[in-house]
């Protein structure tokens, strides 16, 4: 391929104001070849806007609202833009690095497996982990910003005649699962219309489970996309499940089983406790991996048999309406990672794993993760010490075809910033294509190897003409004159294994 050269302006000037001698040569060059006598027109922006910044689809009357935007300024020229306007234009919010005017230009017609997805971890959550207040409005603050992916823990209450949204076995304080529903619902298609996957971690006995199915049929009704009682060979495309809710959960089981404990203890009449408290005891209690003995990790109690395959074994009471509602089944398979990461041509599912798991098994399984993937959903999930609501380096994940990277957005730090810089890429929609080599076989069945040493594809090369900023922090007595500040620019390159996917050909 050829190489393609990328400049990117980044600004930190001595002085608020930029005196004209001060501007780079190549950027007052560039200026006078698109202005007359000092001053940028309309016109002249647009063409800098097609010419220069590749913008084709920019029109004149975007151009004026540039200027428009500017008026403000002291700095500003009445009659368009001057040398310092024109470099607040070209590092203010009016210039972003990519053009999310285009919207969700790659091919959306692949089955949803085929894309990287904006994924949330406990998506209700304030803060931390472990005491923070459960609300909405982390979900709201999400969806405006492109997620896609929201999970739900959900729990009976004090009371169980009802069902409630919190990170069990710690100190949240938990919010009404209704009122998360509707704020869904409200909320979902503000930043894209792309389907929103509702993940839930069910911990509910069969009749609150027909509860929450009569919470999502009614309050989603026609936008809740429902396969049936049919497991789905392959996953429809985002294309065709614009604007639908979809549901992905493992089949109920865990609580029937503790159920099972629950009705022995009460036939041979063991102790005086209330048997439902002493049956949700142990199942707590059994939630544990002992893989991962120094974690909280809350997907452990998916290590157990496919669904589908040992429902026989279940008592009858299973819900049926709530596991009607499943578009994306989860669940581990027993038998170890061999077993989790096999390939099913009649049944696509959804396999969770922490990050440490997938780090484990991307040293011995790396192929086979990214097999596993190319037809199933992989999500991938903070280890549980991450108590302070910090997240881990997504590429791990996206470099072996994981969809579902699951972040907790509350947070802060430079993952969040890799995957926030991640999701703007496709007009912002909250789902990006999977580079070719992740979805493609050979004649022989062979995948990519994420270990193995490839030639360069594509150069990426940033000039930082000079900046502006510092001022911000500090005054400018600040700084003794005769031993001027020494800044200096970092620049950081990532995502460019899945980035460059991305790139118009």
């Amino acid at each position: 391929m050829s190489k393609q050269t990328y400049r990117v302006c980044l600004c930190f000037s001595r002085r608020f104001k930029l005196a004209v001698a001060e501007a780079p040569e190549e950027i007052r060059a560039l200026f006078n070849q698109y202005s007359d006598n000092g001053i940028m027109t309309d016109n002249h922006l647009h063409r800098f806007l097609i010419e220069v910044q590749k913008q084709e689809k920019a029109t004149l009357e975007e151009a004026q609202a540039i200027i428009e935007s500017l008026k403000h300024l002291a700095i500003f020229h009445r009659k368009g833009l001057n040398l310092e306007a024109f470099f607040k234009y070209l590092f203010g919010d009016n210039n972003p690095p990519l053009d999310l005017k285009l919207g969700a230009h790659h091919d959306m017609t692949a089955p949803i497996s085929h894309y990287f997805i904006y994924t949330g971890h406990n998506s209700y959550l304030t803060g931390n982990q472990l005491s923070s207040d459960c609300s909405d409005v982390p979900i709201i603050n999400a969806l405006k910003k492109g997620v896609r992916v929201i999970e739900l823990d959900i729990w009976p209450n004090s009371d169980k005649d009802d069902v409630e949204v919190l990170h069990g076995r710690t100190l949240t304080t938990p919010v009404q699962l209704i009122k998360c529903l509707r704020s869904i619902k409200e909320h979902a298609f503000t930043a894209s219309e792309f389907p929103v996957v509702i993940t839930l971690e069910d911990h509910l006995t069969p009749d609150l489970q027909s509860k929450v199915s009569k919470m999502v049929t009614q309050t989603f009704g026609d936008t809740l996309f429902s396969p049936g009682s049919e497991c789905l060979k392959e996953f429809p495309s985002p294309e065709s499940l614009k604007r639908r809710i979809i549901i992905s959960t493992k089949p109920p089981k865990e609580y029937l089983e503790a159920k099972e404990i629950k009705d022995k203890e009460s036939d041979s009449q063991k102790g005086n406790a209330a048997p439902d408290e002493e049956a949700w005891g142990k199942e707590i209690l059994n939630l544990k991996s002992a893989d991962d003995k120094n974690e909280l990790d809350e997907d452990d109690n998916d290590a157990e048999e496919d669904p589908g395959e040992g429902d026989h074994k279940l008592p009858h009471d299973i819900a049926p309406e709530y596991k009607r509602l499943i578009a994306i089944p989860a669940g581990k398979p027993k038998g170890g990672l061999e077993e989790c990461l096999k390939v099913d041509p009649d049944k696509a599912r959804r396999l969770s794993l922490s990050e440490q798991q997938l780090e484990n098994a991307a040293e011995t399984h790396g192929k086979e993760i990214v097999r596993f993937t190319q037809r199933n959903i992989l999500r991938v999930y903070p280890k549980g010490i991450r108590v302070n609501s910090s997240n881990y380096n997504p590429l791990i994940g996206w470099m072996h075809g994981a969809q579902m990277v699951a972040f907790n957005m509350q947070g802060y730090g430079r993952s969040l910033w890799m995957m926030q810089g991640m999701f703007r890429a496709n007009g912002g929609c909250g789902f990006v294509k999977k580079p070719d080599f992740l979805l493609k076989s050979g004649p022989h069945g062979e995948v990519f190897d994420p270990k193995a040493k490839l030639p360069v594809q594509k150069t990426l090369k940033v000039k930082i003409y000079m900046g502006e900023g510092w001022y911000y922090d500090f005054h400018h007595t600040h700084f003794d004159a005769y031993s001027p500040p020494d800044f200096y620019v970092r620049v950081s390159g990532y995502n460019l294994l899945v980035s460059f996917s991305s790139l118009h050909k």
